[in-house]
């Protein structure tokens, strides 16, 4: 089943939760809202659902409008966060609970109800469970009982709202990789909601990027990350280092004087003496120690951790000028280059961006390749 989203605003008081939002879902996709908390995310899941109504837009499932339709109507299943199993019934009852509610006349048989959960316990692995109560089990046993209940009664959209947000990191990884296999399977249309971008550009085929009630960026995980549409965008999907600057004749000036940094940015050769905002991810800088007339940001080695075979550096600018929004500047290095490096903490070191991303104020595309 297909979603489009048009329009759709809702405001709680003076809170505008959602600001003209469309968006389009294609059958069998599975896509991924990704924001951090208060962007409305879970809002938008919920007025698709049917559990909150839009104060204007619609939603249409199918290109059938669906916006006044009922949530027993809509043909949802849904996920939430802490599992919301009922704790008096077994696993099998659990399961077996939507469609046993379904009205008499395509209410199924019990021999079909049996039939249909156990298939269902076995596509999320847990046919074994089937006697035992919810207290009994694992957190990521309960979630995958929750969706094999959502599951029950065919839904054609299942949602999910933060659905591995209460377990634990492991089990987290788990789960994501679990759920994208059986994804693969059944090829239900699936919105998830998730603060998590690493689970978001694991798990969906595609990603939708809230910021304050608004779709900032949407597109495949692989393009929201190689090109991110706004600085929201880049500093919300993954660690970056943001230093700003003024841009002048195509290249973008971080610091003063000779230790001034200089990016090309031929994109911006029109602007002159303009604001501008450099991200630096911290497996994008080279780094080497510091030594008389070298260009790039001078930085103190502070800290550095060293786990499996990444080194990650925790630097401190000492030009103010230079120091951006950084108290501390991260960097990456691989593991084997830090041990021949021999540094150690204290010393000066000197970074040079291999890639940066520059966004200028005012600029009518915002975002381009340094």
């Amino acid at each position: 089943m297909s979603i489009e989203i048009r329009d759709i605003s809702k405001q709680f008081g003076d809170f505008h939760a959602l600001r003209k939002v469309n968006l389009d879902i294609q059958s069998g996709e599975l896509v991924a809202l990704l924001g951090p908390s208060g962007c409305g995310k879970t809002t938008l899941l919920r007025i698709i659902a049917g559990l909150e109504t839009p104060d204007q837009g619609t939603i249409l499932f199918s290109g059938e409008d669906t916006t006044e339709v009922h949530v027993r109507e809509r043909n949802v299943g849904f996920v939430f966060q802490h599992y919301a199993l009922f704790r008096h019934m077994t696993v099998f009852d659990n399961v077996a609970f939507g469609l046993r509610m379904k009205p008499r006349a395509v209410r199924p048989s019990e021999a079909q109800i049996k039939a249909k959960v156990h298939e269902l316990l076995g596509l999320v692995q847990l046919d074994w469970l089937a006697d035992r109560y919810p207290s009994q089990l694992s957190g990521g046993q309960r979630q995958r009982i929750a969706l094999a209940r959502a599951l029950a009664v065919e839904p054609k959209v299942l949602l999910l709202d933060e659905p591995f947000g209460a377990l634990d990191a492991k089990v987290r990884k788990e789960l994501r990789r679990w759920l994208r296999r059986l994804h693969d399977e059944l090829h239900v249309t699936s919105i998830f909601v998730t603060h998590d971008q690493e689970e978001a550009l694991e798990v969906a085929d595609r990603v939708v990027l809230m910021n304050h009630g608004q779709i900032e960026q949407i597109g495949t995980p692989q393009q929201v990350w190689d090109h991110p549409a706004s600085p929201f965008v880049y500093g919300f999907l993954g660690d970056v280092n943001l230093f700003r600057g003024r841009v002048e004749q195509g290249e973008v000036v971080i610091g003063e004087g000779q230790q001034g940094l200089r990016l090309d940015s031929p994109e911006h050769r029109g602007a002159d003496d303009g604001k501008a905002f450099a991200y630096v991810r911290p497996h994008d800088f080279e780094v080497q120690r510091y030594a008389t007339g070298a260009t790039g940001i001078a930085a103190r080695l502070s800290r550095a951790i060293v786990v499996g075979p990444i080194a990650r550096l925790e630097l401190i600018p000492e030009d103010a000028t230079q120091s951006g929004d950084n108290a501390v500047i991260e960097a990456q290095i691989p593991a084997s280059q830090y041990r021949e490096l021999g540094l150690t903490e204290g010393e000066l070191l000197v970074l040079t961006p291999r890639k940066a991303r520059v966004f200028v104020e005012g600029s009518p595309d915002l975002a381009q390749a340094a």
